[in-house]
């Protein structure tokens, strides 16, 4: 695997690493200190995640984010768009960066990619997961997944992507965030950062990407999971509505730790921002 990246902690802010099938992986690495790497979820970036970098880059950590494939400023690829090779782009990144004790975190999609990755590539280099709103185990309403959302809700959300992605991404902010409930405090630079994240991805890869967030069943790589789990999830997330996700995936991993955020969206990360970087530090530190 060829790449084009300095290994050093610190050194370089950002760049990008070669996946085995050529693509460029952009990615940022900041700070000093154990590795916390933050998976993000669709359609965004690793920007999602620049409150929680910086947050515990002050504490002492090295902070990690990438690009998937044909989202933010990874190449847009028209094949690979896919979970397997999300899994392996990730492992040339933590292989490449040769990140050790790492700490894992990925929210909704990013669950599942970081979960795929240790189904598919084990543990060994990672120390404590975090999933947060995360698609696992399976989205997708299924005679065995009864709680699940039916396929017609994940084919609106091709429809939408396809017909007027620009306009379908400022609408998806208003459950995204709970902006849609009464009281809601919405901040239209929230919903901007969405939409111009969404806006820098590759709609082809973005439209096959629906199929796996929604259809892939993550129960084998659960049960592959042998390092402690934490589990966040908002009771009122319109987007992977917590039945169908944390409840029964915190049941499948073994030495996992499920936290409900009352009332809570699907973009808590954001909403629930000071909460969640508190308890994040508090399981990192545990």
């Amino acid at each position: 695997m060829s790449n084009n990246t300095s290994t050093k902690a610190g050194t370089q802010g950002s760049g990008y690493v070669t996946a085995q099938d050529g693509a460029r992986i952009f990615y940022k690495d900041w700070g000093k200190g154990q590795p916390v790497l933050f998976s993000h979820g669709w359609p965004l970036t690793a920007d999602a995640w620049d409150a929680q970098m910086v947050f515990l880059g002050r504490q002492g950590y090295r902070v990690i984010a990438h690009d998937r494939r044909s989202h933010g400023r990874s190449d847009q690829t028209w094949d690979g768009n896919h979970m397997d090779c999300y899994a392996d782009d990730l492992n040339t990144l933590i292989e490449t960066l040769d990140l050790k004790e790492l700490i894992l975190v990925g929210h909704s999609t990013g669950g599942g990619e970081i979960t795929h990755y240790m189904g598919r590539h084990g543990t060994k280099r990672v120390a404590k997961v975090v999933l947060v709103g995360a698609v696992p185990p399976l989205m997708l309403k299924t005679a065995a997944n009864p709680g699940g959302l039916p396929l017609e809700v994940f084919d609106g959300i091709r429809k939408g992507t396809y017909d007027d992605r620009s306009q379908f991404f400022r609408d998806l902010t208003m459950p995204f965030y709970g902006y849609n409930r009464p009281g809601a405090k919405v901040s239209e630079g929230v919903r901007e950062s969405f939409w111009l994240q969404g806006m820098m991805g590759g709609i082809k890869g973005q439209l096959d990407c629906i199929h796996e967030f929604s259809e892939v069943d993550y129960t084998p790589d659960l049960k592959k999971i042998d390092v402690p789990t934490l589990f966040i999830h908002g009771d009122d997330d319109q987007i992977v509505p917590i039945g169908a996700s944390a409840l029964m995936a915190a049941k499948i991993v073994k030495n996992s730790t499920l936290k409900v955020y009352k009332g809570a969206d699907h973009g808590l990360t954001v909403t629930h921002q000071d909460r969640f970087n508190a308890d994040l530090l508090d399981f990192i530190k545990s």
